[in-house]
């Protein structure tokens, strides 16, 4: 048995007085929890939303604000000095916007200082709307036209949220798996089908629509706010330049990477200071190998320096567990057996006298070279 866990189970079973009522805690999968305010979030994005559309439109909208206020108490103080009765000041606004529209109040006074105005207000109006003013107004009551600015402005809201970097069939299958474990997830792609897009509105995950090479992609993403960073494009030379990018925007934040050509995978782990490069080929190949011979492993967990696997197969007639009791087992292999199926009757954390036979079903956990050999010596005799 594994000397940590033998210590853990010596230790209660002193206590207990019998192994047989030891149990160990259940582990447990900590993950933050979703209980923010759906609402104070919706507020902050419309607000950061609406920065946004005074950043792109800050120009007209100043234009258009000095051209009424300040070019109105202008025109006024003109048409007192050239002997007219002043205008209430909350009407020079209004007669600006209509000069601005070619909408005369009147006949042109004949001081040119004042038929300046009838002039320039034109072509300020002009430039306004060349400028955009018709299309501000449209895309702020129309925010459908706008669903990328819109998903960043809800994803700037995010805070120890995962980044998904490519929503294709593996990203979107990570990202699924994401939400059933109710983290927050921001999906990063450029070119994303309509059914992968509809998927994601359905679990609710903002979509960044951009080349997810360029910092500005990941600033809106929330890299610096995000606890995790996860590459899976198909495209080894782009998964490590992002991995780059995203190290040297954020030196804290944990990073997976996908990578199809394992040459390379040390160097990224050691001098990126990535969480884990993992290939799809090197992730499937167990569990076919495994699947044919009725067993399955679970990916390797790395402790200090050693790796550690689980695994759960079926005892063949005859080989060397068939007959031995649950004790003999993990004394003699280190390992431990956590789990014991005999037909329809499971105990998890089996006594230590309980025998095993041909046919019973074990979870085993142990280090990962123990366990590739308990997988080859588990045949049947002939």
């Amino acid at each position: 048995m594994i000397p940590e866990i033998r210590a853990v189970r010596t230790r209660r079973a002193e206590e207990s007085g019998s192994i047989r009522e030891i149990t160990l805690p259940r582990t447990q999968l900590l993950i933050p929890s979703r209980r923010v305010n759906r609402w104070w979030r919706t507020i902050r994005a419309l607000y950061r939303d609406s920065s946004a559309l005074w950043r792109e439109f800050r120009r007209s909208i100043v234009v258009f604000l000095l051209a009424t206020l300040v070019g109105g108490y202008l025109y006024g103080e003109l048409l007192v000095l050239a002997g007219y009765p002043r205008l209430p000041y909350i009407d020079l606004p209004y007669l600006m916007v209509m000069l601005m529209f070619f909408q005369a109040p009147g006949d042109a006074p004949p001081q040119p200082q004042l038929v300046a105005f009838w002039y320039i207000m034109p072509l300020i109006g002009i430039y306004i709307v060349g400028r955009g003013a018709v299309d501000f107004v449209r895309l702020f009551f129309d925010r459908s036209e706008r669903r990328n600015a819109w998903e960043e402005a809800v994803a700037s809201t995010y805070r120890n949220h995962v980044i998904v970097m490519g929503a294709g069939h593996l990203g979107l299958r990570v990202i699924r798996s994401l939400v059933s474990m109710g983290l927050e997830v921001v999906a990063i792609d450029s070119a994303l089908k309509p059914e992968s897009e509809a998927e994601l509105r359905r679990l609710k995950v903002p979509l960044i629509a951009a080349d997810g090479r360029l910092p500005d992609t990941m600033k809106s993403a929330g890299l610096r706010h995000a606890q995790a960073f996860i590459v899976c494009t198909s495209n080894d030379h782009l998964n490590l330049e992002v991995t780059m990018r995203a190290r040297d925007l954020n030196p804290d934040v944990r990073i997976v990477v996908r990578m199809w050509d394992n040459q390379f995978t040390a160097q990224i782990r050691r001098f990126m200071n990535v969480e884990a490069v993992l290939s799809a080929s090197d992730l499937a190949a167990p569990a076919f190998a495994a699947s044919a011979l009725n067993i399955e492993i679970t990916q390797t967990l790395t402790v200090g320096d050693t790796d550690y696997s689980m695994i759960r197969l079926q005892v063949a007639p005859g080989s060397f567990l068939d007959g031995e009791t649950i004790e003999a087992l993990q004394d003699s292999n280190q390992i431990d057996i956590v789990l014991h199926g005999n037909g329809d009757r499971v105990n998890v954390h089996p006594a230590h006298n309980v025998k095993v036979c041909a046919g019973d079903t074990l979870v085993i956990f142990a280090q990962h070279h123990r366990i590739t050999d308990i997988v080859a010596r588990n045949r049947s005799k002939g």
